[in-house]
């Protein structure tokens, strides 16, 4: 082979590996401003704000992870918490977090949430729980369990948990692996899990297996595809496509490695029967957390793009999708270097945020 040759076919090789590792880790745009949208303040005073739901008249539920859930009315003012949630335990990662509206709620006024749920043995070890009720004015009523991980934990790690209504009103439930990582590729457990919840809450199942740590859930607009983002180990946040069945790795595949010691985990990167994710970050982490898909015309040219909230990077990622494919990603509101834990569209179409903080806030993006 002539070095003519020999030059050539490294060349291509390069391009080649290049190519291969722009669409793992697609290119990312990122200034220290906040790109021409202003954060406005609506609400302030909350104490590590986990999740925001818009209720019908505009007001929103807002939980706190120290165990307590709001309603904030439109001019900002909290109402006092909430009576008639069951106990929630506090450790780590675990509180209260996640809530959402059923989808008849006008007509049945239910919400379901998730908790940190404590043992009847050892009020110390903690499990993932979804519970619903009746939101009754300034209480909730009937309060039920509807799904729990029997598995109990006093480790303060990897709760999940987001919740997402489908089309057909069934509720996914995103669950971690609360440190116990073989756990997720284990079908007798509902560590490291998505499980489906049938219309009515009268039946469970286990949709997919192996995951970490999901932190958001959404469904795509006009698709009906479920969208998942879950926290990785040191390197290894994922953004996935969820599909019924299939297995997502971890702990057997992952592109994260160890963060005390930067060790490999599991087999590798890939492997035959393990569903890939659609993206990944590293060498670092972003934290992925709360997400929304973009459906209004307020923020012109980003319509049906994803918006991710970063605790780690703290930022507002805009990712914007072409079929399965990640083909363009932006770090907005960089200037505003707050930990963004929940991500919603508001009825007036503007994107809300939660800030994760001792004094947390309610943000509306306008541009």
């Amino acid at each position: 082979m002539s070095n003519r040759t020999r030059n050539a076919v490294v060349a291509a090789v390069v391009v080649a590996f290049a190519a291969a590792a722009i669409w793992a880790v697609p290119k990312v745009l990122r200034r220290l401003d906040n790109q021409g949208l202003r954060a406005v303040t609506v609400a302030r005073g909350l104490q590590h704000p986990w999740a925001l739901a818009f209720l019908p008249d505009g007001r929103m539920l807002v939980t706190e992870r120290p165990g307590r859930m709001r309603i904030v009315a439109p001019d900002g003012a909290l109402s006092a918490p909430l009576e008639g949630l069951p106990p929630v335990g506090v450790n780590g990662e675990g509180g209260l977090m996640d809530v959402a509206l059923d989808p008849q709620f006008a007509a049945n006024g239910l919400i379901y949430w998730t908790f940190a749920e404590p043992s009847p043995a050892d009020a110390s070890k903690l499990g993932t729980a979804v519970a619903r009720g009746r939101l009754d004015g300034q209480r909730i009523v009937g309060a039920e369990v509807i799904l729990r991980q029997q598995e109990k934990s006093d480790n303060g790690l990897h709760f999940g948990s987001r919740l997402a209504f489908a089309p057909d009103g069934a509720l996914l439930v995103g669950l971690g692996d609360r440190g116990e990582r073989n756990a997720a590729q284990d079908k007798a457990s509902l560590l490291g899990k998505l499980v489906r919840i049938a219309p009515g809450g009268a039946r469970a199942e286990i949709w997919t297996l192996g995951h970490r740590n999901i932190q958001s859930l959404a469904f795509r607009p006009g698709s009906g595809e479920l969208w998942a983002l879950e926290h990785g180990p040191q390197g290894g946040d994922e953004l996935n496509l969820i599909r019924r069945g299939l297995n997502y790795g971890w702990p057997v595949v992952t592109h994260g490695t160890e963060y005390d010691t930067g060790a490999t985990i599991g087999e590798g990167t890939a492997k035959p029967g393990i569903e890939p994710p659609v993206a990944w970050w590293g060498p670092k982490s972003i934290a992925p957390s709360g997400m929304a898909f973009l459906t209004s015309a307020r923020y012109p040219g980003w319509e049906g793009q994803l918006f991710v909230g970063c605790l780690r990077l703290r930022s507002l990622l805009r990712i914007r999708l072409e079929g399965g494919r990640v083909i363009e990603q932006q770090h907005l509101l960089t200037g505003l270097s707050e930990r963004i834990r929940d991500v919603r569209q508001g009825p007036d179409g503007w994107l809300y945020l939660l800030t994760d903080s001792p004094d947390g806030r309610v943000l509306r993006v306008e541009r």
